[in-house]
This record gives C-alpha cells, structure tokens and sequence, in this order.
C-alpha cells in the first residue's frame, strides 16, 4: 500500500480539510465532477481482463519476438507514461542493459532533426516496428516524425511489409490517423473516448510499448487493481484523500510550487509525466500549484541552495521506496585518505535513506512544508500502484480547486499560432 507521510507539514501549523477532499472523492466515484465525459481511467485497472488487453500482449510479443528496434512515435499522455514506466523498471539505460527484445526508442515528442536523424541511423540495417500514437493523427509533431518513419519502412521492406510492421493507438471510429490505418491495415489499438491522454498509461497507450519491450504488464495492471482497493474507499487511511487533502492546503497557506523529488535517474521521467499529469490537471482558471521535479541527491548540488534558502514559495513531496537494498557495499580502504571509512560496509541504499531523512529535516527548518510517498518498492506491482494512487489524488484536488482536472483548453492556444506560422490553412 503507498504510505503518505505527513509530519513535515505538521511544524507549519498547517490543517488539511478532510471533509472537503472526501466529498471530492465522492464525486469522482459518482461521475458529477466537472468533466465527468472522462472518467473511464478509474475502471483501468479491469482492463486486464477484456479483448482488447488480450490483443494489446499478443501484439507486444509479436513485435517482442521479431523486432531489433521499436520506435514508438508519440507526444505528451501519448509518450511520457510508457518511457517513465521503462525507464521506472529498466533504468534510463534500458537500450544498454542487455535485456531481450527489441531497442526501444522515442520519437514525435519534439521537433529535433538531430535526434530523428540519430533513431534512423541507429535502426538502419535492424528489423523495425513502429507504434504511432495519437488520438487525431494531426498533432504537428508526432506527425512529422511518423510521416519520416513510414516512408523509412516503406523504402526498406515495400508497402505491404511496411503495413504489417506499423501499428496504430488511436480513436476508435474518426481521425487521419484512424483512416490512414483503415486503408492501408495497419493493426489499430484504441485509445477510450473517456480517457484523457494523461491519464491513458494503462490503455494500449502504455501497456503495449511496454509489452513489445518485455515487461510484466499484467503485474502493472495487478498493482493498479490493488491502488483501486484502497484510493477509491472513503476511509482515513486513504493515501489519496490525504496526499491531495495536504497538497491542497499548503498551496492556500501560499505555497505555489511542489517540488517532486525523486531517488534516482531511473524515476527522472516517472517524475515527468507526474508533472504533465498535475500541470495540465491543475492549472486553469488562474489557479494551480505549479509542478516541478529533482533528482535527489544530484539536484541538491544544482537546486538545493533555491530550495533551502530562495523565495519561501515551494512544498517538497519526496517519493522513495520502502526495500531498495542495492546489495552494494562501501569497501574498507587501508589508507583511509578520503576518511570514508566510516561508511565502510554500509550499504548504497543506508547512506541514501540517512541522506533523504537529512535533506527533509534541512528542508523543513528552512521553511519548506515537506510531505513522504513511499511505495514498497521499484518494481512493476507499485509502479501501477503509483500511477493509479497520483491518478486519483490528481483528481480530487483539482476538484477541490475548483477546477476541471480533465480538460486542457490552454493546451491549443500555442498550436494555432504555429499552425498560422507555417502555413496550414
């Protein structure tokens, strides 16, 4: 179960509104929150059991078993939940690990001709799939990208290979996309009406890039279900009524920002899709608390003095895990010239959990309200366990804003200037 810990706000004087916070719960479960249209993401974790799931790892091991490289063409809800679940499982270096199946890469987030040149140029000579995701088919980026990679495949394997090693999560019925995939077969995935694409992780979405890629989906899925049991009940313990209830509450005592600070590189793009959940859910209507992210102990070395000392305008919630033994030791050194004897036989994970409890207890007599996420540890089971607990959480304190956590009308403004700058009529 993830453990919210909440004695560094205590010192602060600072009272979450509990009741507040369930009658928001109350109106996720019950469908009358704003932007009720897209709440199909609560009932995720059943998707384990449907056809569609069933296609999603069939597909995933088809291209698993005869792909060397994937290239997974997305941007924003579309990208960032299966890189940060890879990345969360296999480290930043999931290409280098050595594990089976295909390389994996990401493209469509961006408009970068030197990464797309690279991803070909790494794929030229290799057997390759592509996923392309997106609900319309016309969002600018992942659009170019795909428009770059069909004709890659094309010219390499002929039209007809080609169809067969490109497959498509879009809408189910309307989009250039979804025709596109109609008229030339490609093998189609769907991504819900009632989903919102930050929200999507456990659709095909997510689950089949990371399938094609080896992991235990069925474990995500299984930790989501369990996340389900205990955030969606109307009980105290509740870590996502107290997660949301507390974030809410330090931002009315004036604190604008929340700073994630995460244990390792690993988590860096878990902490990336936390903050496009939380900044696209939250920030409308002049409100929001703005999100940002660290790697601790790395960022300390960058951010800690702003954190420490800067503008008395930021909360920290620190996410870590209950078991990390490394099973790496400090060795002993005769000489002891960089006096590090004293950690002699201690363990990486001892020294980084005395490290996290230091910077928190810093943090706090610096001014800094700090809240604790702890998951049981960093496998697949407590990622979905994460995803679906932030989900919820998410959720109900965008309804206790006022806002609605499941649109994202700013989201269009920059695309239609673009749109205007380069021509399209």
């Amino acid at each position: 179960m993830i453990k919210v810990i909440t004695d560094g706000v205590g010192p602060f004087g600072i009272e979450p509104d509990m009741k507040k916070a369930k009658a928001a719960l109350a109106s996720l479960k019950d469908g009358s929150c704003k932007g009720n249209d897209f709440l199909g993401w609560l009932k995720l974790p059943e998707y384990i059991g449907s056809e569609e799931y069933a296609r999603v790892k069939a597909c995933g091991k088809k291209i698993y078993d005869n792909a060397d490289a994937l290239v997974v063409i997305g941007i924003g809800g579309s990208y960032l939940g299966a890189r940060a679940a890879l990345e969360f499982i296999c480290s930043q270096r999931f290409n280098e690990t050595g594990r089976k199946g295909p390389k994996v890469y990401f493209l469509g987030n961006g408009i970068n001709a030197a990464d797309t040149l690279q991803v070909l140029e790494l794929v030229k000579g290799k057997s390759l799939y592509v996923n392309v995701i997106s609900k319309s088919g016309t969002t600018l980026e992942p659009a170019v990208s795909f428009r770059i990679f069909k004709k890659y495949l094309e010219d390499t394997y002929g039209k007809e290979e080609a169809s067969k090693r490109i497959v498509a999560t879009t809408d189910a019925r309307k989009g250039a996309l979804k025709g596109l995939a109609d008229a030339e077969g490609y093998e189609c995935f769907v991504v819900p009406d009632n989903v919102g694409g930050r929200y999507s992780v456990l659709t095909a979405v997510g689950l089949l890039p990371l399938a094609a890629a080896g992991i235990d989906t069925d474990a995500i899925l299984k930790g989501a279900k369990e996340a389900e049991k205990y955030c969606l009940a109307e009980r105290e313990d509740n870590p996502a009524l107290l997660y949301a209830a507390y974030r809410q509450a330090v931002y009315e005592n004036g604190k604008k920002v929340e700073v994630l600070s995460v244990p390792s590189e690993s988590v860096r793009f878990f902490a990336e899709w936390w903050k496009q959940l939380y900044g696209e859910s939250d920030g409308k209507d002049g409100k929001g608390i703005f999100p940002a992210s660290c790697v601790y102990t790395a960022d300390l070395h960058s951010m800690g003095q702003y954190i420490q000392e800067g503008e008395r305008i930021l909360f920290e919630t620190g996410l870590s895990f209950e078991n990390i033994s490394s099973k790496l030791v400090v060795p002993t050194s005769e000489d002891n010239a960089d006096g590090l004897n004293y950690l002699a036989g201690k363990d990486f994970s001892e020294i980084y959990n005395a490290a996290r409890d230091g910077v928190k207890k810093a943090h706090i007599d610096g001014g800094v309200p700090c809240l604790e996420i702890r998951a049981e540890k960093q496998d697949e089971v407590s990622l979905g366990e994460l995803i679906f607990f932030f989900e919820t959480a998410c959720g109900i304190s965008a309804i206790m804003s006022g806002v609605n956590p499941f649109n994202q009308p700013g989201v269009e403004a920059y695309k239609s200037n673009m749109f205007a700058l380069l021509g399209r009529k």
